[in-house]
Order: C-alpha cells, then structure tokens, then sequence
C-alpha cells in the first residue's frame, strides 16, 4: 500500500518549489529583469512634466549663459570666443563696474535689515492682538499680489516733481529734495518701493511662527518675572530662529536681483546713482546688445548670491536654534 507523504510537509515542499521556480526565472538569461518598482515608475512619469521643463527652460539658458560669458556675441552676429576678456574688462577696464557693484550692495545690506527689522515687529504686533489678526495679515500681504511694474509706476506718480510725496514733505517741512532726482535720495526711493510691495510675505510668515511658539513657556517665563521684551528675546525669537534665518535667506537672494522697480521708476539715475547688476545685465543685453558682456554680469551676480548663501548658512550655526 502506498503512503501519502505528511500533510506538515506539504507547505515544505511547495515553499522548495517556489523558491526553485524563482531561482529558475532569475538565471533565465533571456527574460528582462525589473530594476524600479511600479510605484518608482509612476512617481518618475509624473515627475517627468516638471524635469522636462527645468531641464529646458532652467538648465539649459544657464549653462548657455555660461557659455555665452566666453564670446562676444552682439544678438545679431556669430558669437566668438574671446575666453576671459568680459571678466577681464569687467575688473579692470568698466569703470562703471565698481559703482554698480557698490549700488547693488548697498541696497541688499539697506534693504534686507529694514525688511527683516519692519516685518518682524509687526508680525510681533499682530500676534499681540486680540482680535483681527487675519485681516491685518491679509491687509499686509495684498501688496504681494500686485505686479511689481503696476505698483512702480503708481509710485513713480507719487515720487513725481509736486506729486504726492513733494507735498507730503512740504506741508511738514521736512526739507527733503525730491527722491527720484536725488543722487542721494533716489535709492530711498527703491527701497522703499521695494520694501511695500514685500515686506508683507515675511510679515505673514513670522506671523505664523510666533503663533506656534507654546504658550506655557512664555507662562513659566512671566511667573519667573520676564517682562515682554525678555519674553521676546529670550524665548521667541530663539523659537522662531529657523524662519528668521529662511527669510533672511531669501530676501537677501531677491534684493540682489533688484530689477523691476528700477527699470520703472528710475532708469538707473540719477546718472548711474541706482544702476544695479540687474538692471546693468538687461542694459548691456537688450540695449547694447552685449550678450556676452551682459552674460559675464549675470555669473558675477551669481557667484555673490551663492557667496552669501554660503557665508549665511555658515553663521547660522550660531544664532539658529532648532528643536530637537
């Protein structure tokens, strides 16, 4: 009589199959192996639209300004390649290279520290009050939505010889001379422009931070007898450290590349009193027609943006305090 194997064996040998079966399929030379999971290929096909698009309008335009820094392209010539004269002109031969440079730092250093200083104090406001937060939020961060342009030329009415602003002065008697035909005062003018239309994004973020510092520890400090700017200094601002040193990241990219409010109110003047590396690339490029030129501007700007990222994410490790 002929006996049955055990029925505690049969998953055994259904298990030495299968894995025999798998093994066979994996040796088998001729049929193709997957190397990305289904869910890898779907993310990379719905990622594909946005690579696809950095790639050619990003990626490409730079390393084709790379290129173009070398020649001395006019826009409607053949480019040719010349190596290092734009830089070498930039350094030693374009006098007007140091007073834009020297504009362009100005206005990052002014602008930057009134920006981070005014945002964070009515951010601190706001968040004192008892009522109409939001409105005030939305009130400060409108400004955000209007075009840059629109709101430069709506400024330059107000900034305008006996406009708005000449009025405003006179009637206080202030004695100011009128911004835009300032040297002097004419990069006030942009800053302040610039700050308006601005400065209500980092308002709306410090906002939020303050918001989620815990209550209890600014409870246990006004028991120990912290006044408000103890609270302020010692608990708050170290809580929100990492959105500060993020909007410091950011404002101080954008305020290097200062273009639009120029461009609309100013013109770069008086003379060259306002003349930054933004609106310097546009006049080489598109009015000069300097290509190459007006390349070698654009990686001077590039390499201080990233010169100052660096240098600030080196000194975060002193005044940022993350939560562990």
């Amino acid at each position: 009589m002929r006996r049955r194997p055990p029925r505690q064996e049969l998953p055994r040998m259904e298990e030495d199959m299968s894995e025999s079966a798998v093994a066979e399929m994996t040796l088998q030379p001729g049929r193709p192996q997957r190397f990305l999971k289904p869910e890898t290929q779907t993310a990379m096909l719905f990622l594909l639209p946005s690579f696809l698009g950095f790639m050619i309008f990003m990626a490409l335009p730079i390393l084709a300004s790379l290129a173009l820094s070398f020649t001395n392209w006019q826009l409607i010539s053949t480019p040719s390649f010349v190596g290092l004269q734009n830089y070498i002109k930039l350094f030693t031969v374009d006098p007007a290279f140091y007073t834009i440079l020297r504009n362009t730092l100005f206005f990052a250093v002014e602008y930057l520290a009134v920006n981070i200083i005014v945002s964070l104090l009515l951010a601190v406001w706001i968040s004192s009050l008892k009522r109409g937060k939001a409105i005030f939020r939305v009130i400060f961060f409108l400004p955000t939505f209007t075009p840059t342009i629109a709101a430069s030329v709506v400024w330059l009415l107000i900034f305008t010889p006996d406009g708005l602003a000449d009025t405003v002065i006179r009637s206080l008697g202030l004695g100011l001379p009128n911004f835009l035909l300032n040297p002097t005062w004419a990069m006030q003018a942009v800053v302040i422009v610039t700050l308006w239309a601005n400065v209500g994004y980092n308002v709306v973020m410090f906002n939020a931070a303050l918001d989620l510092v815990p209550k209890h520890y600014l409870e246990a400090a006004t028991i120990d007898g912290a006044n408000a700017w103890q609270r302020f200094w010692r608990i708050r601002l170290p809580l929100i450290s990492p959105t500060v040193f993020f909007a410091t990241v950011m404002t101080a990219i954008t305020s290097l590349q200062v273009f639009d409010e120029i461009f609309a109110m100013t013109r770069g003047g008086p003379g060259s009193a306002t003349a930054t590396l933004g609106f310097a690339i546009y006049q080489k490029g598109f009015t000069n027609f300097q290509m190459g030129y007006a390349s070698a501007l654009a990686w001077v700007m590039f390499v201080m943006i990233m010169a100052l990222t660096i240098l600030q994410f080196h000194m975060q490790r002193k005044w940022v305090h993350y939560d562990d």
